[in-house]
């Protein structure tokens, strides 16, 4: 602009009640708009923003929900130590081009909370009543997993029986039917039209649009391609924890990953022979891997040969940090 003045943001509406949430998007729909969701867990970066501008194509109206979930942690797993930062998120939500990129953020405490209180008993949970407002029920550090007894209450799971048991559900087994389980929640309260996800998360977004499937839902699921760093590397929340010495080492996932591909539609379409290439690079550059499979696009079979639509899919160590890739080839 002239004179170098700022373009000011136009911020997001911030919804963090459930029938809130479900009234904004019945006026929504009584105004004629079609609905569009962007699921996040927050700490959003560049690829998030993408699917913010693929929904904007989609529908009238783009809803982001930026949630931390904790019914896919594991009580293994530190949700605490996810990485979070709701006031930049808005920030970035509202400030490109001073284009109203997003039309409201629902952004809810607790999906599992039922305003139940619970006590441990010799049966499980003992329930003693309604919470009283201002009560959570969650534990100092304000996270739990609804895996623990103390979930609220909670004790309705989606599955996608098959779908969900290679690939990162081997390693972690309660993921995805707390991915499947948020997600239906998402639905039924923002009710969109169609939903975006990101396709680094392949699995996830395949469960996603088998459930949809399965269970009648009225929403188009639509995967958005995996943004890349300049170097390669898969955009991702979690590249924020990488030391300098073990980002560098995991540009090995995305060289790999290219590699097998130009090595695959030129005529090398042997898959013990190009997961074996595969495992290797990344263990070379340093990096423990968790797997690389070789699977049908859809249903997520290993296969022996590329002879038909595959995808590569990689989840590998470095540091104490957990990545995923993936690389889609059709021959």
């Amino acid at each position: 602009m002239e004179g170098g003045s700022a373009v000011p943001e136009e911020l997001p509406e911030i919804i963090t009640n459930k029938d809130e949430m479900r009234k904004w998007s019945r006026a929504m729909r009584c105004r004629g708009n079609t609905i569009a969701l962007v699921p996040t867990m927050g700490y959003l970066h560049q690829g998030h923003l993408s699917l913010v501008e693929k929904a904007r194509s989609l529908a009238d109206v783009v809803v982001v929900s930026i949630y931390v979930n904790p019914g896919q942690f594991s009580p293994s797993e530190d949700l605490s130590t996810y990485p979070s930062d709701f006031d930049g998120d808005i920030r970035k939500l509202g400030s490109v081009s001073g284009c109203r990129r997003v039309d409201a953020v629902f952004h809810p405490r607790n999906l599992y909370d039922y305003g139940i209180i619970g006590r441990k008993g010799k049966g499980g949970i003992e329930f003693e009543g309604l919470r009283e407002e201002g009560e959570t029920g969650l534990p100092a550090s304000g996270v739990s997993s609804c895996v623990e007894e103390m979930g609220g209450g909670h004790e309705t799971w989606v599955k996608v029986e098959r779908l969900e048991r290679g690939l990162c559900g081997k390693s972690r087994p309660v993921f995805f039917r707390g991915v499947a389980t948020v997600v239906t929640k998402l639905f039924n309260i923002v009710d969109p039209d169609v939903a975006v996800f990101g396709k680094k998360d392949y699995q996830q977004w395949r469960i996603v649009q088998r459930m949809v499937r399965d269970l009648d839902f009225g929403i188009r699921i639509v995967g958005s391609d995996i943004l890349r760093e300049e170097d390669g590397l898969a955009m991702s929340s979690r590249n924020v924890r990488l030391s300098p010495e073990d980002r560098e080492k995991a540009l090995s996932i995305s060289k790999s990953l290219f590699q097998a591909k130009s090595l695959a539609e030129t005529g090398q379409t042997n898959c013990g022979e190009l997961r074996d290439s595969l495992v290797q690079a990344i263990t070379g550059a340093g990096g423990k891997v968790d797997y690389v499979e070789i699977v049908d696009q859809q249903s997520l079979e290993t296969v022996g040969e590329v002879n038909s639509p595959v995808v590569i899919c990689i989840a590998a160590w470095f540091g104490n940090v957990r990545l995923i890739d993936n690389i889609e080839i059709s021959v």
